[in-house]
């Protein structure tokens, strides 16, 4: 299995001094992230989602960590795709030339940034998104297979033009797309892409994910590629926090993911940021009663709304991940590694955990979780960074 972990870039309190603080705090996760021998890192694109995501500018985060880093794999996890937010040449210039400096450690994907919120920002028709996401995947699947781009599909026409720099991968860098549900696994499979798979409602249903994924894959006939480079990859998330006290491990890995429902509910219209989100004073089963709360709030105001609960909304404010300690983070990808995943995306940001709480976290799993995994066990566990305690 790969290892990685994924930026959203958030916080509760989301003053200027505050932003800029945490979007450094993730360059330095990635760093460290690096040196505890992850395999990639990933940062999603959202805009407009004061406290959920302020990682708006994922291609320059990207390239700046690229720059710090020597080794490790650098994602879009994902590039909104409807042309209003960025045109699909614009998407492939911009990944070749991170995939150039990057030295080919590039890795695409791509989404629809679906939230009214964002939409409405950049003028984009939330009825056309799904189409414009595939129509791009083809585009920047054909780009660099030819000495010129030329398209005339459904949505765009683009006459002859060369478009570079060309990437260091050929024939481009693998291609991903964002799975909520069924239907879109069923469209990763069908057009030959990876998937990036919301890990919220446990390992179980990761698991059905992955099997229903598995028979799209195996009944498909080739004929909706995007590419002829094919891309099976099944990415899950995996929200984590690790410390050698357990108990406050799941006290703050509960209240985080608390914090990451509740924030992108409310771009939703069903639910608020918490108030008390920030405080650092309670325990985890108050914790797990508080998310509880908070579901049970955000389907009756849906409810009201007449706005409808998808499985994905309730599945979010589901406390039982990989919060503890390194057994417990552990037993946890165990459960994943059975489901068949072939990447553990570690969801570590969320808007409440501190910075030094994240940092340690990313330490125990490169020191304990990721050597348990590895073929040569301990004897691959990655050296302590300097002035880090063991």
């Amino acid at each position: 299995m790969k290892f990685s972990v994924i930026f959203e870039a958030q916080l509760a309190s989301p003053d200027p001094e505050s932003e800029q603080q945490v979007i450094r705090d993730c360059v330095e996760q990635a760093v460290l992230a690096e040196e505890m021998g992850f395999d990639r890192v990933w940062a999603v694109e959202h805009h407009a989602l004061k406290w959920y995501a302020h990682m708006s500018a994922p291609e320059v985060f990207l390239t700046w960590v690229a720059a710090r880093t020597s080794r490790i794999r650098v994602g879009h996890g994902v590039v909104c795709m409807p042309f209003r937010f960025n045109h699909p040449v614009r998407v492939a210039e911009r990944a070749a030339m991170l995939d150039v400096l990057s030295g080919g450690r590039l890795d695409l994907g791509a989404g629809r940034g679906g939230t009214r919120q964002e939409t409405s920002l950049c003028g984009v028709d939330p009825e056309r998104t799904q189409a414009e996401v595939e129509e791009a995947l083809r585009i920047i699947g054909r780009t660099w297979q030819q000495e010129e781009l030329e398209w005339h599909g459904e949505l765009l026409d683009i006459d002859p033009h060369p478009v570079l720099p060309r990437p260091v991968q050929r024939p481009h860098p693998p291609l991903f797309l964002a799975c909520s549900k069924q239907q879109t696994l069923a469209r990763a499979a069908e057009l030959g892409v990876g998937a990036l798979v919301m890990g919220f409602a446990g390992p179980d249903e990761v698991a059905t994910m992955k099997r229903f994924y598995d028979s799209c894959v195996a009944g498909r006939d080739g004929t909706q590629f995007v590419s002829t480079e094919v891309n099976d990859h099944f990415s899950a998330l995996c929200p984590t926090i690790v410390l050698d006290d357990r108990e406050r491990a799941r006290a703050v890995g509960i209240r985080g993911q608390r914090f990451f429902a509740q924030a992108i509910a409310h771009w939703y219209g069903g639910g608020g940021v918490p108030d008390d989100a920030v405080a650092d004073d309670t325990d985890s089963e108050t914790e797990a009663q508080r998310m509880r709360s908070a579901a049970e709030q955000v389907v009756a105001r849906l409810n009201e709304a007449r706005i409808p609960v998808r499985p994905s909304t309730t599945a979010v404010y589901n406390p039982e991940h990989a919060y503890g300690d390194a057994s417990d983070a552990i037993a946890y990808v165990e459960r994943l590694r059975a489901a068949g995943v072939d990447e553990v995306m570690c969801l570590v940001q969320m808007g409440t955990v501190p910075q030094e709480v994240c940092m340690e976290t990313i330490r125990q799993w490169g020191r304990h979780v990721i050597p348990h995994f590895s073929p040569s066990g301990a004897d691959h566990m990655p050296a302590a960074p300097q002035g880090a305690a063991r």
